[in-house]
């Protein structure tokens, strides 16, 4: 993990900090706003399955939640693939206000996301995909679904 990229951003969400934290809880939705993302398959409560398209180039990995808070953070990392790993944080700013903050780190694997990385791609695309979060949940009085469960790994 020596050439790890560190990745942060943040955006409020005009929703309860219990809705924005539920539908972040229903991974298999993450294609509908998430771009390159063709979809996640939850196998348990803490493995995922990604199918993913970068520059191309069709992936598929596993995710393994290492920990879950309902309301406060979801933290996972890859079991298989190249390395990424990230933490998603749920803050209430009002009654009806969530800051969203999400901390994304990967190794870029090959030529392709090196460059895209050094150029800003990756940032880019983790900012639209938060801001496509923003509309998707804004467009609700609720959350498509949720799961409450807590997950500590250790």
């Amino acid at each position: 993990m020596s050439n790890t990229a560190d990745h942060v951003h943040a955006i409020d969400v005009d929703a309860p900090v219990r809705v924005a934290y539920n539908q972040w809880t229903q991974f298999e939705e993450f294609p509908t706003f998430m771009e390159g993302v063709n979809s996640v398959v939850q196998t348990s409560d803490d493995m995922l399955t990604w199918t993913v398209k970068i520059g191309g180039i069709e992936r598929t990995f596993e995710t393994r939640i290492t920990e879950q808070t309902p309301d406060h953070r979801i933290a996972w990392n890859t079991e298989s693939g190249p390395y990424h790993g990230g933490v998603v944080t749920f803050h209430s700013l009002a009654e009806n206000q969530t800051k969203v903050t999400l901390q994304m780190d990967f190794d870029p694997d090959g030529f392709l996301e090196n460059v895209g990385d050094k150029l800003g791609f990756v940032s880019a695309r983790i900012r639209g995909d938060m801001e496509n979060f923003k509309e998707f949940i804004e467009d609700r009085d609720r959350a498509t679904g949720a799961w409450r469960g807590t997950i500590v790994h250790s």
